[in-house]
């Protein structure tokens, strides 16, 4: 297969996302639980840290339309055939947010009245959805904006189903009313003035009418708003559908804290090296840095069960492949350790500017991976102690096509580091990392 490597046309013409978007998310610290103050909270820690580095995104992830008081989430037909619990939902078959966990919802506000709130702090809002149509919607036959006596029931895929989650069926998307179905509901999310939508149980497998739907309907929705296609991992055959469709894809399953995840994470890069660009970008996940799982999804309430070393791995790498960084923890608990990781500008700006990451070499204790610097000769280089033990990792200048003296920059430490004429040799940490950038010298 011949892969298009230009940028989407999409999204040049929408503007969105022609760098890797950087926000926060709310499920790895609040699963399906996280209120409206939770979100303003970690809205106003953004605004006063991270926002004059570059995060702008406030995301809320899954089931704002649940009671979470209602303990499971998964709906029961009742003996008429309706579901329980009940989400709140409109009279066109469309989600809209709990009002016991989103009161600025209430009297038909939906989010207008949260994204206001990002909004009014330089931020940026979105929202998580489940690919779709809400079977309490196919059951009640609710109306589908914009036709003519079409119902829910007359567009679903009933056998199209999530494996994890029985809110929802498929559309049927070469039935009349199905493209209008996802036009409307784009038509409420630019109305709630919505910036970035994930939606779930989209790339495994992979949907590709209603990718395509959920793009034409955001294209005539009068809004630039990011589009974020999960979980995964996501075939890698479709990379060009996804770049002239989404503007982020995850490229595995969920992530979690587990310094394996992280190994696995690095051979995920590897596949997908070379298919990031402006206005579509392979996405690792949230990172998993801070204090996650406050109210479940997964394991107790903790900080990281990274080390510090793991954790500048797990940042670095993010930074280098040039994956979009999407924070997973609690941010008004972050410590400094946190702190230092998200603000280092440098760093940020290789995630943000760097062209063409590739790996270097790869071997059972190391790995090193590069990328360019737009508008210069200069190189930034990521070396990884893959090993159990410090193990020394070096660079050869003249793998990276450099001649002459080069001078290396640590760019976590903010520190110039010296003059090398062959390469760069560094001892790392168990499961560190390191980030240079590298300027050859007339």
């Amino acid at each position: 297969m011949v892969f298009n490597f230009c940028t989407s046309i999409k999204a040049q013409k929408k503007n969105v996302a022609l760098s890797p978007p950087m926000g926060w998310n709310s499920y790895n610290c609040y699963g399906m639980t996280v209120h409206e103050d939770e979100v303003k909270a970690n809205a106003d820690y953004m605004a006063q840290n991270l926002k004059a580095h570059g995060w702008q995104y406030i995301v809320v992830d899954f089931l704002w339309s649940f009671d979470s008081r209602s303990g499971d989430p998964f709906q029961k037909r009742l003996k008429d055939g309706s579901y329980s619990p009940w989400l709140a939902m409109d009279q066109w078959g469309r989600l809209t947010p709990d009002t016991i966990k989103f009161p600025s919802a209430l009297r038909g506000k939906g989010f207008k009245p949260l994204a206001d709130y990002v909004h009014s702090l330089g931020l940026k809002f979105g929202i998580h959805v489940m690919r779709g149509i809400p079977r309490q919607a196919v059951w009640a036959k609710s109306p589908v904006m914009g036709t003519n006596g079409i119902t829910a029931d007359m567009i679903a895929d009933t056998n199209s189903k999530c494996a994890w989650m029985n809110h929802m069926y498929g559309l049927n998307m070469a039935k009349p009313g199905a493209q209008e179905y996802l036009n409307s509901i784009l038509k409420l999310y630019a109305a709630w003035d919505v910036d970035f939508i994930k939606v779930d149980d989209l790339s495994a497998p992979y949907s590709i009418a209603e990718i395509e739907g959920y793009r034409e309907a955001i294209d005539n929705c009068d809004r630039d708003i990011v589009f974020s296609t999960s979980p995964g991992a996501t075939p890698i055959y479709r990379a060009d559908n996804l770049k002239q469709n989404a503007n982020m894809w995850r490229v595995a399953n969920d992530f979690w804290d587990e310094w394996p995840a992280v190994l696995q994470m690095f051979n995920y890069g590897k596949q997908w090296e070379g298919l990031g660009g402006p206005g579509h970008w392979p996405d690792c996940d949230m990172i998993q840095i801070g204090k996650l799982s406050k109210r479940g999804p997964v394991g107790p309430e903790r900080y990281s069960k990274f080390t510090k070393d793991e954790e500048y791995s797990h940042m670095t790498f993010w930074t280098i492949f040039r994956s979009p960084l999407i924070l997973g923890g609690n941010l008004p608990e972050n410590r400094e350790q946190e702190l230092k990781l998200y603000t280092n500008d440098e760093v940020i700006s290789v995630n943000q500017h760097g062209t063409e990451p590739r790996q270097l070499y790869k071997t059972n204790d190391a790995m090193v991976w590069y990328s360019h610097v737009p508008d210069s000769k200069d190189i930034y280089v990521a070396l990884f102690n893959l090993a159990a033990q410090p193990h020394d990792v070096d660079v050869n200048f003249a793998q990276l096509g450099l001649k002459g003296k080069v001078a290396v920059r640590d760019l976590w430490k903010k520190k110039d580091v010296g003059t090398f004429k062959e390469g760069y040799k560094k001892t790392i940490n168990t499961h560190g990392a390191a980030l240079l950038k590298l300027s050859v010298l007339n």
